[in-house]
């Protein structure tokens, strides 16, 4: 099979759709099957560019990070494109890629499905403040109901935001597929050399978040939580690993809570073994993002040996529900700080938890998601055929 994926982002941008992308182009080539991404130029290449069409892009002026696609660009593909005898388009992210991916699907003759992968409604207001929150909402339901209305099929990450989108009215048949994890990714990572390169003591209890630093990642409220924990926990340190636009803002939160020398920034982390020490260096991943539509790095984290203590919203209730690698917790500092308390301090319920990780990771394997998504992908070509 060839397909075609078409995204706004793709690595070095990173985050998890970059990271879902990945997952799935390997896992699906691993099988034989060939995938063609279609995604913006950046200033930096990625290692492996091949089967990767980059397109002349644009800065995006509230977000600079990322790019913007010149449509015109991808329109003259189109011959291009004819000639690689593609079975069907997947669209990864609804700006460019989403109204690009329609037309050569149109000119093409082609099946066309997307994944949803962002939660829009509780997304924008982060970055659009000086809107009602209600009006951003009921702009993002209709604008996500409309997009939806214009595929073949539609992929969700989790049953959560299948009900989401249900409750929009979406009608588009729809099926649920997280991200797979390739647990041998996780595999390397030296915990105590990360330990000694920030000046870590061995014996100093650190919790972890890893991921975009976004407003909408609720990372103020891990702060918030920390703060609270350093009264059971005194030397307690929260490292945080990622870059991203609410840097500025929660170091500043961090003079307010008086938590200098107990939270450090320790940036982007690369996949080669960096990030995978970054886990195995923590004693437990905490997490309490309000709009992730999966939760791929409490799995990421499960996967290195460490156990979790998270929210249960949307994606991560997915992840979270069966009850293993980790504790849930309510979006309440003091509650949540009860939680990673008793998992540092319960050593029986600690080895417990962390003995169930990499099992639990195993679970979610990406080989068989990529199976699942071939299945998903002939199922749609089949319907559109009939």
């Amino acid at each position: 099979m060839h397909i075609l994926m078409v995204s706004d982002v793709y690595f070095p941008r990173v985050n998890g759709v970059s990271t879902s992308i990945q997952a799935f182009r390997q896992a699906l080539q691993a099988a034989g099957h060939r995938v063609t991404l279609i995604a913006p130029a950046y200033a930096e290449t990625t290692a492996d560019e091949t089967d990767i069409i980059r397109i002349s892009s644009r800065n995006v002026i509230v977000d600079p990070e990322d790019r913007m696609m010149r449509i015109r660009h991808i329109h003259r593909l189109t011959e291009t494109l004819r000639a690689g005898d593609y079975d069907i388009i997947h669209i990864h992210t609804p700006f460019v890629a989403h109204y690009a991916g329609l037309k050569l699907a149109r000119k093409l003759k082609l099946p066309v499905v997307a994944t949803y992968h962002t939660f829009f409604e509780e997304y924008l207001y982060n970055y659009i403040q000086w809107l009602p929150k209600e009006w951003l909402r009921y702009v993002a339901r209709r604008f996500s109901r409309t997009q939806c209305a214009d595929l073949d099929a539609l992929i969700v990450p989790s049953t959560a935001m299948q009900q989401v989108l249900l409750g929009y009215g979406v009608t588009t048949p729809m099926t649920v597929l997280p991200t797979g994890l390739d647990q041998q990714v996780f595999a390397a990572g030296d915990g105590m050399a990360f330990r000694q390169q920030h000046g870590i003591p061995i014996e100093r209890p650190v919790i972890l978040f890893v991921g975009r630093v976004a407003f909408e990642k609720n990372i103020g409220f891990l702060l918030a939580m920390t703060a609270r924990l350093r009264a059971d926990i005194p030397d307690v340190l929260l490292v945080i690993a990622g870059e991203g636009p609410a840097e500025k803002a929660l170091h500043k939160q961090v003079q307010r809570e008086g938590l200098a020398g107990h939270v450090i920034f320790v940036g982007y982390l690369h996949r080669d073994g960096e990030l995978q020490a970054c886990y195995k260096a923590s004693d437990v991943f905490v997490f309490a993002s309000r709009t992730e539509t999966q939760g791929l790095v409490l799995l990421e984290a499960m996967a290195c040996g460490t156990p979790v203590v998270s929210t249960a919203v949307l994606g991560t209730q997915d992840v979270m529900g069966a009850g293993l690698g980790g504790l849930v917790a309510p979006e309440n500092p003091a509650l949540f700080a009860e939680q990673v308390k008793c998992l540092l301090l319960d050593k029986t319920l600690y080895i417990q938890k962390t003995q169930e990780t990499l099992a639990y990771a195993a679970t979610w394997s990406h080989t068989a998601q990529a199976e699942k998504l071939v299945a998903f992908y002939y199922s749609v070509i089949e319907l559109t055929h009939k």
